[in-house]
């Protein structure tokens, strides 16, 4: 998926997302393996014809995902190779955007469950307790569960009592449950490690919720998406 110099980004692609997207096919590739220090920004922004900070973008993101680590003086070296059975469930090219929506998830959800654990009301704490059982029962089911689990995630965001996170949990469904379905379908592959993980995970985010405690409620709520990006990217 090398790219030409100077091409442009095709189909509103970042050119960013292209820089990031062709380097880690080429470590998928074992073009870079790891522990192979990368070519340079200069040397990279040459072969995709971007600019140095677009090459900057573009490895920060990898760095995110835990593929590239980078030391100051020394340059920027491969962590480890993605996981590739990913690419059985996305697109090379969506890559960039399933990260990107983590990233965003992150920072919006954690707040909604720091505010669903002092605001939610009794019945609130029934209905996140009833979306857990279904999830749990998906998961007994040996199901993908992302309806259950994108529920669950509303239940949250309506305790809130803040309509703007219960609407932007909507009107972003598509995109979120994309992300979804790969972790959960990447999930299916090792069911005895992946899926209890992530079932305790929602059930650290429900008991802390109901106890009230919003800092816990959180960093639970960080800690599980977190982990839902590194399942994704790392396996």
């Amino acid at each position: 998926m090398a790219l030409e110099k100077g091409s442009p980004p095709g189909n509103g692609q970042k050119l960013s997302d292209r820089v990031y997207g062709d380097i880690i096919d080429r470590i998928i590739n074992r073009d870079y393996v790891e522990g192979e220090r990368l070519p340079s920004e200069e040397l990279l922004a040459n072969r995709y014809g971007v600019s140095r900070p677009i090459v900057r973008e573009a490895l920060a993101r990898l760095r995110d995902d835990g593929l590239v680590r980078s030391h100051r003086g020394s340059g920027s070296f491969v962590q480890r190779c993605p996981n590739r059975a990913m690419l059985d469930f996305a697109p090379l090219e969506s890559l960039a955007e399933i990260q990107r929506c983590f990233e965003f998830r992150i920072a919006v959800e954690t707040e909604a469950a720091r505010l669903a654990a002092t605001k939610a009301t009794e019945d609130e704490r029934v209905a996140l307790t009833r979306a857990l059982s279904l999830l749990e029962q998906r998961i007994r089911d040996n199901a993908l569960g992302v309806d259950a689990d994108f529920s669950f995630h509303l239940c949250v965001a309506h305790a809130t009592h803040n309509r703007f996170f219960s609407d932007t949990l909507l009107s972003l469904q598509a995109a979120i449950t994309y992300g979804q379905n790969l972790a959960r379908g990447l999930g299916l592959r090792r069911p005895e490690h992946h899926l209890p993980e992530v079932q305790v995970e929602h059930r650290n985010i429900h008991d802390a919720i109901l106890a009230g405690d919003a800092e816990r409620a959180a960093q639970c709520m960080q800690n599980h998406l977190s982990n839902s990006r590194r399942r994704v990217f790392e396996g």
